[in-house]
Formats: structure tokens, C-alpha cells, sequence
């Protein structure tokens, strides 16, 4: 049965950092996957003129074979001039047109002022008065989640993502802005060293983990 996935993310590039295996594999497995990125991602560092990540989202959702991507359009770093309604609002807006099934956030416990207040919103708009949403999961972000303090991300779900992580990469090296070079976690080897990482916890080759926000096996099938 085709099931409807969300992902929900701050920045540009983090739909893929986060959970771009497993978005893939949902994809492969005929989900109708949706990314929805808050902010514009490169007014702040790039200018006005920016560096095309409009582009660059087009592209990598591509890669991943997202059926859409939606963007706010919020500035850069700037969400904590806002009310968090203005933030719930928009979210709240997304999930009652797409009604997934599976949500997929960012995690908000770590350096990034910006991850903690859309994820702080995003608990608020797929609270479980929505009974559609079988279950919300929180994801790391590569350089932010690592340097956030105290260490709070304690995964309990790991996806096999052997199957789609050079497809992850390959969607990753489309936010052309965003790739550092090794050993940067940003850089593509530093990013599959990571998946491997993860992976080998649980004898995998690779994997994305999460953090279970919700989880009601309402239909009794497994959501991820």
C-alpha cells in the first residue's frame, strides 16, 4: 500500500543529511515522499544573489526520487525572530493537506538555534489529535548534531540504508554550496564513514538513525 511521507527540515541539504537513504527507500518502495524546507538557506553566507539552491533542492530531490519539495522561504538563521506560530502555522497547513502516514524531523537538541525551534514547532503540528500520523521520528544533522552540548541524541531506530546510501551522496553532491572537503562531516567521505558507522552498530553495512517521537501502530504495519 502506498503511504504518504514527510520529511520536515530546516535547511537546504538537511532532508538528505538526516534521512536521504531512507527517503530514498520509501521512494523505491512507491511512498509518496514530500520534503519541506523552512528556510532559504544562503541569503545569510551567499548574499542576496544567493548560489541557486532553489536548483539544488530541485536536483537532490530528484536524485532521491522525492515527489515534491515545498519551501517556506524563511530566512536564513532567522527563525528566532519569529513567533512560534508563525512556524507551527505553515506546518500545521502541510500536514492536513499531505496527511502522512510517517513524519520525519529534525532534531532540536542540537548547535543550530534554528533546528531546535522547527522542531519545537513540528511536535506541535503532527500531535496525535491527527490520526493519520503513524509515527514521527527525529533525525541528526551532520556538523550540528555531533557539536550540539549536552550530547542528547540517543538513537533507537536504525534503517538499512546499504541499498540507497551512494544515492544519498550523489543527492548530497547537488547542494554544491554545502560539500566541505574531508574530514569535514559534511565532506561525501565523511558522510559515508558516518553511515557505515551507524550501520556497524547493528551489523549493517549502513544506516540512518533516528530518535521515536511517536509511534501507534494503528493498521498494526510497521511505519519505517
Amino acid at each position: 500500500m502506498t503511504r504518504r511521507v514527510l520529511v520536515i527540515a530546516a535547511h537546504p541539504d538537511d532532508e538528505v543529511l538526516g534521512c536521504g537513504g531512507t527517503a530514498a527507500l520509501h521512494a523505491r518502495a512507491g511512498d509518496e515522499v514530500t520534503a519541506l524546507i523552512a528556510c532559504e538557506g544562503e541569503s545569510l553566507r551567499y548574499g542576496p544573489g544567493g548560489v541557486g539552491q532553489p536548483e539544488h533542492i530541485r536536483r537532490a530531490a530528484q536524485e532521491l526520487g522525492l515527489q515534491e519539495t515545498r519551501q517556506l522561504g524563511f530566512a536564513d538563521q532567522r527563525l528566532d525572530t519569529l513567533s512560534l506560530v508563525e512556524l507551527i502555522t505553515p506546518l500545521e497547513r502541510a500536514v492536513r493537506d499531505l496527511r502522512p502516514s510517517v513524519v520525519y524531523c529534525q532534531y532540536g537538541g542540537d548547535a543550530n538555534r534554528d533546528h531546535e525551534l522547527l522542531f519545537r514547532a513540528a511536535l506541535v503540528a503532527t500531535r496525535p489529535i491527527e490520526p493519520y500520523i503513524e509515527a514521527v521520528y527525529a533525525f541528526d544533522t551532520a556538523s550540528s548534531t555531533e557539536w550540539g552540548y549536552p550530547r542528547t541524541f540517543v538513537p533507537d531506530t536504525w534503517v538499512d540504508i546499504s541499498a540507497t546510501l551512494e544515492q544519498k551522496l550523489c543527492a548530497m553532491q547537488c547542494y554544491e554550496s554545502e560539500v566541505r572537503p574531508y574530514p569535514h562531516p559534511r565532506s561525501i567521505e565523511a558522510l559515508r564513514n558516518r553511515a557505515r558507522a551507524w550501520g556497524n552498530q547493528c551489523c549493517l553495512e549502513a544506516a540512518e538513525v533516528f530518535m521515536t517521537v511517536r509511534r501507534s501502530l494503528r493498521g498494526g504495519q510497521a511505519p519505517v
